[in-house]
């Protein structure tokens, strides 16, 4: 962890360390990824059931890669009535959420002989991926799947790693709740490769979104192009910026709720008080030892940790725009007043009793969101991730006769007389069709 004033003249070279972490993939990774996409294009099947043996410890047969529907009843039996509620609760609140999201097909006849307008359809068929196992992520099966309902997909397929043949109980609790369609126990960059290529068991798909490890994150972007993506996410980031109001146990809290996600993980204070900044990290200090994962959060805080003393908010601020963070709280005595000057972040959480990890679960809005500064740029996960927009465009005759001319001269200007003939040939021909 880093203590540092931000009016030091070291502070930019200081802080560049952790700006720049996860930056480096491996070029060993991306080799190892590319032999994987290539093998399971060519082979299909084959391929993929030989790396889900040699890296989930699962020897099993094509057929035996779907998840069927008593698998998910038999979730249902184990997993306890309240965390069902709570998990129902979730995707309740996030549909209502990102029903908001929703934009309709339009037309504008506001010239004479014209139409002019916007078609709006759903994807055909997408495919998420969950982090499976042991681990329980069943909220990213909640934030890449209902959106995608939402939308009107009309197909959901889901691809969770089963080391040793196990799912998550509450994943596929989760992935019916939310409306996915078809699950596949398949994991890493295999299971990428064959829903963008398709295989005979697994169905090619037209976007592929949620996250996963590094080779699944390199995999994702080698198959860009041939599918869509959400985005390329680095190691997650909160930034929180006080003004010395609130409690320094409350943001302790909130900055190690990101430390915990792995050892890459950044948790950032800035506050205009150097004595609150103190108090904070002597709470992480305490609650490290709490926790569970306290040994991750301890390496992530430890790296990647920093506390910034900050001359005035205005300058926090200014800051924060530079750093676009994936997650910034705003824990001031008056969150709204501020709220107009930030331009770049994930998500923004306002006040003292409006921690991170709401966001995360069932606040609403979607919990994947833009990392590594490029909030400046991309948006969190939205139904409109899950449509694709055509335009429309409706000429008269008349209206062809009015403004053919001008298009006529602009295709002259780039050299393209085809182009200029399509329209005026239009023009001299008067016969109805």
């Amino acid at each position: 962890m880093k203590f540092l004033d931000m009016r030091d003249t070291g502070f930019e070279e200081q802080f560049a360390a952790i700006l720049s972490r996860g930056e480096q993939v491996s070029n060993d990774v991306e080799a190892a990824v590319l032999e994987i996409i290539a093998d399971v294009r060519s082979r299909g099947d084959a391929a993929l059931l030989d790396y889900t043996k040699r890296f989930d410890r699962l020897e099993t047969d094509a057929a035996g890669l779907l998840v069927t529907g008593d698998d998910i009843d038999r979730a249902f039996a184990e997993v306890g009535e309240e965390d069902i509620a709570a998990l129902r609760l979730a995707v309740e609140r996030v549909t209502r959420f990102h029903e908001k999201q929703k934009q309709k097909s339009w037309l504008d006849a506001g010239e004479d002989g014209i139409l002019l307008g916007q078609k709006v359809t759903p994807l055909e068929r997408v495919g998420i991926y969950v982090p499976g196992g042991k681990a329980s992520y069943p909220s990213s099966v909640i934030m890449n799947a209902v959106p995608a309902r939402v939308a009107g997909v009309s197909e959901i397929v889901m691809a969770v790693p089963a080391p040793g043949g196990e799912v998550n109980p509450h994943v596929l609790v989760a992935a019916r709740l939310s409306g996915v369609d078809r699950i596949f126990r398949m994991g890493g960059a295999q299971a990428i490769a064959a829903l963008a290529y398709g295989t005979d068991t697994i169905p090619r798909v037209d976007k592929i979104t949620g996250p996963g490890n590094i080779y699944v994150a390199t995999a994702k972007k080698l198959v860009f192009g041939q599918v869509g993506i959400d985005m390329i996410a680095g190691p997650s980031e909160i930034l929180v910026i006080s003004d010395g109001s609130g409690s320094p146990v409350h943001v302790a809290a909130d900055l190690l709720s990101q430390a915990e996600h792995d050892q890459l993980a950044s948790a950032m204070l800035i506050t205009t008080s150097r004595a609150f900044g103190e108090q904070v990290v002597a709470e992480v200090e305490r609650q490290l030892c709490l926790l569970k994962r306290g040994e991750i959060a301890r390496a992530s805080w430890n790296d990647y940790g920093v506390v910034m003393v900050a001359g005035s908010l205005r300058e926090a601020l200014d800051f924060a725009n530079r750093l676009a963070p994936e997650h910034l709280e705003l824990a001031v005595t008056d969150p709204f007043e501020i709220l107009p000057a930030i331009r770049n972040a994930g998500a923004i959480f306002l006040g003292h009793f409006t921690p991170e990890s709401a966001g995360d679960y069932l606040a609403g809005p979607n919990h994947t969101l833009p990392t590594a500064g490029t909030a400046r740029f991309f948006s969190p996960l939205s139904v409109d991730d899950f449509v694709k927009k055509s335009s429309l465009i409706y000429f008269s005759r008349g209206a062809l006769d009015r403004l053919g001319s001008a298009i006529v001269r602009l295709a002259e200007l780039e050299g393209l007389d085809a182009h200029g003939r399509s329209v005026s040939v239009r023009m001299t021909d008067r016969k109805d069709p």
